[in-house]
């Protein structure tokens, strides 16, 4: 008599409330693409904005749910690729990028190759590199640079041509701090589920507050400040190893 058991069946379907969530971060980065033909900057910029809450979303509801999926990593890897690699390339260049021709294009394509080659990079380091830091600048956070200085300049009724170089410096810029070698912290080693001190919920809502008082400025400043936290712990650290090898030297 044959015991042997029958072939186990590869399981069907997929997992719809995360990936609910990651389709509704890719609508939001085609919505921002549509947006910038129509010249509606600003809104534009805030559904870039709207397509990083949502991408924060879709992996913790994976993670507390138990539906994490090979499927909704590609997925998310995908997405994230239209709403932070190719949206605020093009969102950029509809602003201000295409009044310098051929310069303009190859600062919006830096920044979409550097999204790409970011992305396949991290997805070939995970369960291998060290969850506290990133590797280079996260594509939401150079997105956000993007997307903030342009709803900035939006607001302050600052035309996109009267600034294309600086924004194809701070488009390119931000594309090559992507590939970059720079270490970013990931902050992923914060327990937002345990206690916490009274003071830093007081800090949390100090800084809601500071956001309030002009979102497009502030966290264009903040989007700034991590952009340039990598290059600068970098240089810190290279300077106190070199200081202990001379400490260290007879």
């Amino acid at each position: 008599m044959d015991e042997t058991l029958p072939p186990r069946k590869r399981p069907r379907g997929i997992y719809l409330l995360p990936n609910l969530f990651t389709t509704a971060a890719l609508f939001a980065g085609f919505y921002a693409v549509l947006s910038a033909t129509q010249n509606r900057f600003e809104a534009a910029a805030l559904a870039i904005f709207a397509a990083m809450v949502l991408d924060g979303f879709d992996g913790r509801i994976a993670r507390i749910t138990h539906t994490q999926t090979d499927f909704g990593a590609e997925y998310d890897s995908l997405s994230d690729m239209v709403a932070f690699g190719v949206a605020p390339a093009l969102v950029a260049y509809h602003w201000a990028l295409g009044e310098l021709g051929k310069i303009g294009w190859l600062a919006a394509f830096v920044y979409t190759a550097a999204a790409a080659l970011r992305l396949a990079r991290f997805n070939t380091q995970v369960g291998i590199a060290d969850k506290r830091y990133f590797q280079g600048l996260a594509s939401p956070s150079a997105a956000a640079i993007i997307a903030s200085g342009i709803w900035t300049a939006s607001d302050l009724g600052v035309d996109g041509s009267d600034v294309s170089w600086l924004a194809a410096f701070l488009t390119a810029g931000a594309g090559l701090l992507m590939v970059s070698n720079f270490r970013y912290q990931s902050f992923k080693q914060l327990n937002l589920q345990g206690r916490v001190p009274f003071l830093l919920a007081v800090g949390v809502m100090l800084g809601f507050a500071v956001v309030f008082v002009y979102p497009p400025l502030v966290l264009f400043l903040l989007a700034l400040t991590y952009a340039i936290s990598g290059p600068a712990w970098t240089l810190m650290v290279i300077r106190q190893n070199r200081a202990k090898r001379r400490h260290d030297m007879p």
